[in-house]
Formats: C-alpha cells, structure tokens, sequence
C-alpha cells in the first residue's frame, strides 16, 4: 500500500451507516503510488462505505482519462477509463486480503484504499490502445513504412515451385 494519507478511510468512526467520498486522482496520486502501468491521468473516484453487521461494504467508481503510450507510435494519448467494484472489509487481528475482501487490523480502524483504486484504474484500460486513425505520429509512420517496406522487398526469397503451381489453379479458378 502507498502512504497517501489522503485515501485512508476510517472505518471505526464513521459519522453514518452510509457515506460517500469524493477523490480527485491527478498526477500527483499516480506519481506517490509508484505504479508502473500509469503515470499521469485524470480520475474521479467514488467510494461508498456501507455499515453492515460484522463488515463494511465499499463500493468503488472510477471514471476519467489516463495518459498511456500508443502501442503504435509510442506518444502519449488519452484512454477513457470506467470501472465498478465492490470490496468488503471487516476486522480483525492483521491486515489481509483475499479475494474481494480485505480484513484490516481492528486496533488501527482504517483502510487505505488508493492501491485498490490504482488498481481499477489499470483494469479498465483495454490490452490494445492505439489512436483513433489518423491520429498517430506522422513521423513515426513514416519510419514505420519505411522500416515495413524494406523489410519485404529485401527479404524475397524464391518461392516454393508447389505453391507457384497452386497459384496457377487460384487464377484459372478466378476467371
């Protein structure tokens, strides 16, 4: 977990049963959580805590922009995110998660929920981001092609005589 003092939520003394709040994530946040996915970024977060018997249910939003490379051209771009989750934390004798739910040391009463944000932030990025077309560096296309091109005209190589003649029926079935 990171430090962010900001995003501990104390469970032990919450003022209701059910409160909301409100986390602007800027690039400072995803500088202090030292994550390696994203680096800067533009999200709102949500949290909903639910008092339950025996536990807290946190149910978490996330909906922005973060800023990751093209995996085309490689410069930056901006890729909507959204995303839900719920978790549920309860207390106990030491912190621990396991699966969708955290157990947190009940001495201590709070959670510091801005890994599991980061966490949904990444998530919700698709495995392939790429610009809309037209969008990605000019230059960088260009070299791209260049490399593309030189890469198949100088690596002809002579064609197989068996697939010379399935070529010949390809044609004649054509016409």
């Amino acid at each position: 977990m990171c430090g962010l003092e900001t995003y501990q939520i104390d469970l032990k003394n919450l003022k209701a049963d059910n409160e909301t709040f409100e986390f602007a994530i800027d690039d400072e946040f995803f500088h202090a959580v030292e994550g390696q996915d994203v680096k800067r970024g533009a999200v709102n977060a949500t949290v909903s805590v639910s008092r339950k018997p025996g536990f807290f249910l946190l149910d978490i939003s996330v909906q922005g922009s973060v800023k990751i490379p093209c995996d085309i051209c490689l410069d930056d771009m901006d890729q909507p995110v959204a995303a839900t989750n719920r978790l549920t934390v309860k207390f106990g004798d030491a912190y621990s998660e396991e699966d969708d739910t955290v157990t947190i040391d009940e001495r201590e009463g709070f959670i510091d929920i801005s890994w599991f944000i980061y966490e949904m932030i990444v998530l919700a990025i698709p495995i392939k981001h790429v610009h809309t077309p037209g969008k990605c560096n000019p230059a960088m296309m260009k070299v791209l092609e260049e490399h593309s091109a030189a890469r198949s005209s100088s690596g002809e190589a002579e064609v197989d005589p068996r697939w010379s003649e399935l070529e010949k029926l390809k044609t004649i079935l054509k016409d």
